[in-house]
């Protein structure tokens, strides 16, 4: 199956985040394991995000790189991060480069999607969709998108009144009643 290879032209990374996505994504692909990459570096993204004490023993210059290493060794293990992943975050320890951990999975998911041809949108609602609906928005940002599959994260609201907002890739669509109340009473103080 052919596929328009415009998206993957168009992902750009760059800085030291950037290099290691890179050669991070071109090591994964030579093994044919991007995608069990991806997942374990997400997982490594889910055990961050919930800990705030693992979050500053990573980034602290004052730890050695030899213990950060061997606690990443531990937490890899425990988490069932092996293979490509797992060697990745223990170079960038020892390189001391782990403040930049976060871009780089950033980095390597862009590399990842724009190779599957895969973008990924944020939807809040003020109320659950149902299954139909979100059938018919994932058809819906695809042709936006002009990617083969749509990745929806749809988080739900209530403040938001009604409507949702969506944002893809680069773009943001707010067409919730709550921004739409607050436009018209700042052109209602404007006239009056």
């Amino acid at each position: 199956m052919a596929r328009d290879n415009s998206a993957k032209d168009d992902v750009h990374v760059s800085g030291v985040a950037g290099r290691y996505a890179q050669a991070l994504f071109d090591l994964a692909k030579e093994s044919n394991s991007t995608d069990k990459v991806g997942a374990d570096l997400k997982a490594f993204e889910g055990m961050t995000g919930e800990s705030d004490d693992l979050r500053r023993f990573l980034r602290s210059p004052a730890i050695p790189a030899q213990e950060q290493v061997k606690a990443l060794d531990e937490l890899c293990r425990r988490a069932g991060i092996a293979g490509t992943a797992a060697s990745f975050l223990k170079l960038v320890a020892a390189k001391r480069r782990l403040f930049a951990v976060p871009e780089m999975i950033r980095d390597y998911h862009a590399l990842n999607d724009a190779e599957r041809n895969v973008a990924r949108a944020d939807v809040t609602v003020a109320e659950p969709l149902k299954e139909a609906h979100v059938l018919a928005l994932k058809d819906a940002l695809a042709s936006a998108a002009g990617s083969a599959d749509v990745d929806v994260h749809v988080t739900v609201d209530p403040t938001l009144l009604g409507g949702m907002v969506v944002k893809l890739g680069s773009r943001m669509i707010d067409s919730s009643l709550r921004t739409k109340l607050n436009m018209m009473r700042t052109r209602m103080k404007e006239v009056g």
